[in-house]
């Protein structure tokens, strides 16, 4: 169709020149931490021989999936802020959707194995070697990028088919499904359906899931010693951190049938760029061993 759209603009997250351009600064620092950083413990865990146990090695892949997350929107949207249009072209759109949730729903997946990980080595640690082999956690991860994958084709195919003969400016800084169904010439409601079903429930669902784990833990631990509770606690700490971070602002998005696209750009931020940037500090901050790999790297 001639008329079909070739190209999206992308608004951004702000019009006024001058605010582009503290912008441009901060989320080039922002990226270039978020890259950095995850490399590092991507480089760590793989150059340690100590860090074998599967708590590293989900940590490597999460921080690898971090990086991947980062890259699909921020390089885009920092070079944005330098020109006068930011446009991409259709199939660059789609790509980026397709990129966005597939690394999204990869890490949610990842995070959610991370914390089987955690309950089995607290609540079962005499089975902790048997319940999470190695060939075992290959498997889970395998499935965690299949699932993503699987996420993202239901998410991206029926928006992809829709007919788009303008107007072309995306009211955000990246692709993604809802500012794209506003812009579609036919009725979305039922595309819009599915990509809060498919979405909204998976991180909602994954969440709950990670916060009744924690309870359990919680349960479990009644009986302890003062030192057991610390020692618990201290290797959840990092992770309910990063699960609140990640998947608060994210189950906000996609949850809601229809929401205020400019409440949704602000709050994309937050899981899309400053979570991945948070992942390494919260991770290494609080954990010895892979401070001292680090050092010795």
């Amino acid at each position: 169709n001639s008329s079909r759209v070739k190209e999206f603009i992308l608004l951004g997250l702000s019009e006024n020149r001058g605010v582009q351009k503290i912008y441009f600064v901060v989320f080039l620092l922002f990226y270039t931490l978020t890259v950095a950083g995850n490399l590092l413990i991507v480089l760590t865990v793989m150059s340690s021989r100590h860090l074998n146990s599967p708590m590293y090695f989900f940590l490597c892949h999460l921080s690898f999936v971090d990086v991947c997350y980062s890259s699909v929107t921020a390089p885009q949207m920092i070079s944005g802020f330098l020109v006068e249009n930011n446009t991409i072209s259709f199939a660059g759109c789609i790509g980026q959707l397709f990129g966005f949730h597939f690394f999204g729903c990869t890490e949610i997946f990842i995070l959610t194995a991370m914390a089987y990980d955690r309950y089995v080595a607290i609540c079962r640690p005499l089975h902790y070697p048997m319940l999470m082999s190695r060939r075992l956690c290959g498997c889970v991860v395998g499935g965690c990028w299949a699932g993503g994958f699987l996420h993202s084709t239901l998410q991206t195919l029926p928006t992809a088919l829709l007919p788009f003969c303008g107007p072309n400016k995306v009211a955000h800084y990246f692709c993604d499904v809802r500012p794209l169904l506003h812009l579609a010439c036919a009725d979305t409601r039922a595309a819009s359906l599915v990509a809060v079903a498919n979405s909204g429930v998976i991180s909602l669902s994954c969440f709950l899931i990670l916060i009744a784990s924690y309870v359990v833990i919680l349960v479990s631990l009644r009986g302890q010693k003062p030192a057991g509770w610390h020692k618990a606690l201290s290797t959840c700490g990092s992770h309910i951190t990063m699960v609140i971070l990640f998947f608060g602002p994210c189950t906000f998005v996609y949850i809601r049938p229809s929401g205020d696209l400019a409440k949704d750009r602000s709050v994309a931020v937050f899981y899309g760029l400053i979570a991945p940037m948070l992942n390494p500090l919260i991770y290494t901050l609080r954990n010895g061993e892979v401070k001292g790999a680090m050092r010795k790297l």
